[in-house]
């Protein structure tokens, strides 16, 4: 099982729910060059494409797989939709088993895009962002908008989200990986198009709570693209958790998970177990409903 993380986090997101899963898959991560403890060089060309092509190399030539489960986070989601499209295709080593995917802005006319982010990516005010922001400032900040209840400074998560955004000079190079964002816009809807199509069977778990990439954008993703795909999809909703569902209830989106992948779970909407603040099954891809003119046409 492969744990890809998001835009400007690490691997280190994924602590508490690796260790949960651990209990029933070999799991893994890796940090993205300009991520977390990677080499973070100014001016490497960082983009999804060529990340999609690092996850392949990742799998069959460091971890020696064939396939896995991919669960993917925040931009994460964009580049293991992508290798997935590639995998089906033919043109990578590692075939995808499971795609699921968990808070991102995988169609960002629905998202809700902070002041940050947007300085971040505009070059003409990005110098006057970098010249005050700190790892520390982006981390707290981080905190206190994307997690639920907010973290403050001496958080453990927010800790490590500082050193990783320090080690290697990180915060210098975000003006060139928050980029992916222009290179996801102009590919989203071709790529959620794509997706819709493959037999990959496709789960999408979401936190509730989240103010920048909402439950609209994921039911948008669902309703227009994955409803009627082929294979066996699902969509679950956690409550109580915001962007970082995996940070926020690692048990909730564990549990969703396990029951995703399990052939004997129900298919029927609603909480999965009967504990307080369970992952809300709310539903299962099926074949196409006839239209209710089809329908009124049959009985005449």
């Amino acid at each position: 099982m492969l744990l890809v993380h998001g835009f400007p986090t690490c691997s280190v997101d994924w602590f508490d729910l690796g260790i949960l899963l651990s209990q029933h898959f070999h799991v893994c991560a890796l940090d993205f060059p300009g991520y977390g403890f990677s080499s973070k060089p100014a001016g490497w060309g960082y983009s999804l494409a060529r990340d999609a092509s690092l996850l392949d190399h990742y799998l069959a030539e460091v971890l020696g797989k064939e396939s896995a489960i991919v669960i993917a986070h925040d931009r994460g989601t964009s580049v293991s939709l992508l290798h997935t499209i590639n995998a089906a295709a033919g043109n990578t080593k590692a075939k995808v088993d499971h795609l699921v995917l968990t808070n991102g802005n995988i169609f960002l006319p629905l998202s809700n895009l902070t002041d940050f982010q947007r300085m971040a990516l505009d070059p003409a005010t990005w110098p006057t962002v970098k010249e005050i922001m700190t790892p520390a400032m982006l981390a707290v900040g981080m905190g206190m908008l994307t997690f639920s209840p907010p973290r403050a400074a001496g958080d453990p998560e927010v800790d490590a989200l500082d050193a990783t955004f320090a080690h290697n000079d990180g915060v210098q190079v975000i003006n060139e990986t928050i980029q992916y964002l222009v290179e996801r816009a102009e590919h989203e809807t071709d790529w959620l198009e794509a997706l819709g199509t493959l037999d990959t069977p496709t789960s999408v778990i979401w936190g509730m709570n989240d103010p920048v990439s909402p439950p609209r954008v994921a039911l948008h993703a669902w309703d227009d693209f994955l409803m009627f795909k082929p294979g066996r999809n699902r969509i679950y909703l956690v409550p109580d958790a915001n962007h970082y569902i995996q940070n926020d209830r690692p048990d909730a989106l564990a549990a969703a998970v396990v029951h995703s992948l399990d052939p004997d779970s129900g298919a029927a909407p609603g909480p999965i177990t009967q504990e307080p603040g369970a992952p809300v099954l709310v539903d299962s891809s099926r074949n196409r409903m006839p239209k209710s003119t089809e329908v009124l046409a049959g009985t005449l």
